[in-house]
């Protein structure tokens, strides 16, 4: 059965419209991003496979083109809709740690790192640039490694930051095994830079580690 064939109150994007879009489950929010089913599926349907298929949302966006595509009714055009729509969100986030000091903005912070790292299978290593109210100038992923590892060089750090003409900044990285604790390796990271970053007078706020929905704030623990 399709979902124009369901009672009204029960179809997702009616849903939506009524209670919004907290209100739907992971499956029925895919549904309405899909539009329509395959023959014999619905869009509801279609969503609880793509979610059985990958685990988990963070897998999902961050699927290859390739096995976004094993799904019967998925392809490149629903792939390339699904990163626009990924694409947007970070940048609407973006446009307000632009506007506002990121540090009275924590959770927009947060929000944007998850986004740009929480979906990532390998590990990689992220830099926000701050000017001197504390507002985004830019973000950028400086450095990716392996599952369990990425090198970090200070001296690029140091150097974009001065080519950006930053007061502050945040590192972030993520752990693609879904744990958020920092290893020795994180922790003695973290000084080495704010060290180097020390001598020209430019701040680290606070070092992000994300995984999966989760994240660590070094700030937060006094490890800054």
């Amino acid at each position: 059965m399709g979902i124009n064939d369901w009672p009204e109150d029960q179809r997702p994007r009616e849903r939506l419209i009524r209670q919004g879009a907290v209100a739907l489950s992971d499956a029925e929010l895919l549904a309405v991003f899909l539009r329509v089913g395959v023959k014999g599926r619905s869009a509801v349907d279609l969503g609880r496979e793509m979610l059985q298929e990958f685990g988990s949302l963070r897998a999902l966006f961050g699927a290859s083109l390739s096995d976004f595509s094993q799904i019967h009714g998925l392809g490149s055009a629903k792939f390339a809709q699904l990163q626009a729509v990924l694409e947007l969100a970070k940048r609407s986030i973006s446009e307000e740690l632009q506007s506002q000091s990121s540090l009275s903005s924590p959770q927009a912070v947060k929000q944007f790192l998850q986004l740009q790292l929480g979906h990532k299978a390998y590990e990689c290593f992220s830099v926000l640039f701050l000017d001197v109210k504390n507002r985004l100038i830019h973000a950028q992923e400086l450095f990716r490694g392996s599952l369990s590892h990425a090198s970090v060089y200070p001296r690029e750090v140091v150097k974009l930051a001065l080519a950006h003409n930053a007061a502050s900044l945040i590192l972030a990285h993520n752990h693609p095994s879904g744990s958020t604790e920092p290893s020795q390796a994180d922790l003695s990271l973290t000084q080495t830079l704010k060290s180097a970053l020390n001598l020209v007078d430019i701040r680290v706020l606070d070092h992000f580690i994300v995984a999966n929905s989760h994240i660590y704030s070094f700030a937060e623990h006094g490890q800054i």
